[in-house]
């Protein structure tokens, strides 16, 4: 055994104390840390300003790793989904929570990653999202005139840029269009932006004054991802409530010339996301503004516009808290199986219920949890239709779901394929990109159907040979012509081995389980006993499997000489096919 010396003893006392000293003068390992920040929830402008800094300041904290997550005074869902995905074996489970309590820590623990402020202008509402775009672009933090004032100074930020005064309409005779086009040429002429990514989110307009931060929550998103952000009008026949005084259709004009540059960039070889929605208030028909238009037309216009420049839509996005941080979560593999496949029965009225519009980001992340957590699903076959493209928006909300199905659930997408759009409207030679898309969505998340293609027109053959390359086990239609063309329903039919019908919507817009029996009722002919099999898929808008069950009892109270069956999508759209075989 060797005896240390006095000499050696003190020696290493000494570097041992030393070695804790150092230690403990070394910044801790954040890796572990989740910073959290609440936001107050309050109606002002004030709180609506402090949201807009706190959202680009998380789009660059979260950009390249997850470090802070929003909270709300207000509304719980940010803190419903931290919970959950905090639970064991979830991937937020070891992350430490680390509050921080003011806009000043906020911006200390950001540091250097924030390299300077944009100040937007009040005066030109429009502003606000050409200085969201750049702050991705830049690094910066958006600021108003007042924020400038109050805290510049004491943060030590250079300005990026001041945009007061800057768009006065000499170019197109309207502020806000000036201030699009100046970004159109800034940003996406000269490739700067990703243009996989567009956000349709409401500026300031009439949002600011009343504290309304549902489109500034979600500005993290188009910062971390270097995305354009825009509010125009797809109405070329009226002018905006927000620019009353523009020459007629420039909004419209706009809007192309940004659609125009970004098909410019994607060079045939991806697909955009429009994330977001029109601004209902200022550019269709309810109280305080006498459009022409009504929302679902407006809606419709919009998708029918971007369609043809390889753009789909992720419609509502509002209140989408910490998209840049549930973006970043590992997701394994996503499967749902198949069911056994049954043997049609003569005389059975067969029915398929799709628990429809969970396609856009909000649904999928407020309203689902609501019905999906309803004691009574499992009980029935159900379809519910989301997107897979929003496996890069919340993959781990979509994980959640899949670890949490029962037999009885199955996923199919939505409104249209993997993004809202109207095939029809796209370009054939743009079918294959279109194929790839949708091949590369729909094997991620295990799908094969696709039961709600909106569209204005019945599907045309080359979009139904499309089709046939990644839903093969299933199409469904619900055509609106609100064009007056001609538009039509198709026959049900069987297309190279793919079944092609109807999504019946007369019953989506739940109320009672009487009224929605009734519409079901309604699309139900009389049937003599004997009879071949009928075949009728439903949509249902937001709604428990409880009222759900309900309305099919009480169908069948109504039809006492129908023998229905409900059934599954996958068994659905095969014993149809299995009957015109």
């Amino acid at each position: 055994m060797r005896i240390m010396n006095f000499n050696q003893l003190m020696c290493a006392l000494f570097m041992l104390c030393y070695g804790m000293l150092v230690a403990s003068c070394e910044p801790a390992d954040s890796s572990n840390k989740l910073y959290t920040y609440t936001l107050s929830g309050d109606t002002t402008a004030d709180a609506y300003d402090e949201a807009v800094t706190v959202a680009c300041i998380q789009g660059i904290l979260n950009r390249d790793a997850t470090q802070l997550y929003l909270l709300s005074e207000t509304y719980d869902r940010p803190a419903y989904w931290l919970d959950t995905l905090s639970a064991s074996g979830k991937w937020l489970e070891k992350k430490e929570r680390t509050p921080v309590a003011t806009l000043d820590e906020l911006v200390s623990l950001a540091g250097k990653q924030i390299k300077g402020a944009i100040i937007w202008d009040p005066e030109v509402p429009a502003s606000l999202n050409v200085a969201t775009t750049l702050a991705g672009l830049e690094d910066g933090i958006v600021m108003s005139p007042k924020q400038a004032d109050l805290y510049l100074a004491n943060w030590k930020l250079p300005i990026i840029k001041d945009f007061r005064g800057m768009f006065t309409g000499n170019e197109t005779g309207s502020k806000k269009n000036d201030a699009y086009r100046w970004a159109i040429r800034e940003f996406l002429e000269t490739g700067r932006c990703d243009p996989h990514w567009l956000c349709l989110y409401e500026d300031a307009y009439m949002t600011r004054k009343k504290g309304d931060v549902s489109y500034v929550v979600t500005r993290d998103w188009p910062v971390r991802n270097k995305s354009f952000v825009y509010d125009l009008s797809p109405w070329g026949d009226e002018t905006p409530l927000d620019d009353p005084d523009q020459r007629l259709g420039t909004d419209l004009e706009t809007y192309q010339l940004m659609l125009e540059a970004v098909q410019k960039l994607t060079k045939g070889e991806q697909m955009t996301e429009v994330a977001g929605f029109f601004s209902f208030p200022k550019y269709s028909n309810i109280p305080g503004y006498e459009s022409k238009h009504d929302p679902v037309p407006t809606e419709w216009e919009t998708v029918y516009l971007i369609s043809p420049y390889n753009c789909y839509q992720n419609t509502v996005a509002h209140l989408c808290f910490n998209q840049s941080l549930h973006a970043q979560a590992p997701v394994g593999e996503l499967k749902q199986g198949r069911p056994e496949q049954k043997e049609p029965e003569a005389g059975k009225t067969y029915l398929c219920i799709l628990m429809a519009d969970y396609d856009s980001a909000t649904p999928l992340y407020d309203f689902l949890p609501k019905h999906w957590n309803d004691p009574a699903r499992g009980e029935i076959p159900l379809a519910w239709g989301i997107n897979p493209n929003l496996i890069e928006t919340y993959p781990d909300v979509i994980q959640h779901f899949y670890n949490t199905k029962s037999a009885n659930d199955f996923f199919t997408a939505d409104a249209s394929a993997a993004g809202y759009m109207n095939p029809n409207r796209i370009d054939s030679a743009s079918l294959p990109l279109f194929i790839e898309h949708n091949k590369r969505f729909y094997n991620r998340l295990d799908m094969s159907l696709s039961p709600m293609v909106l569209d204005w027109d019945e599907p045309t053959d080359a979009v139904k040979d499309a089709f046939t390359q990644f839903s093969g086990d299933g199409f469904a239609t619900i055509v609106i012509d609100f064009h007056d063309t001609g538009g039509k329903v198709p026959e049900p039919h069987v297309w190279e081995g793919m079944p092609v019908m109807e999504l019946i919507n007369s019953a989506c817009n739940f109320s009672t389980p009487q009224q929605t029996a009734k519409e079901m009722s309604m699309e139900i002919p009389a049937t003599s006993k004997g009879s071949e099999s009928t075949f009728y898929f439903f949509r249902i808008v937001w709604t428990s499997p409880s009222q759900v069950i309900a309305a099919l009892n009480e169908l069948r109270k109504l039809r006492p000489e129908l023998d229905i069956e409900v059934v599954d999508p996958y068994n659905f759209f095969h014993l149809y096919k299995s009957t015109k075989g």
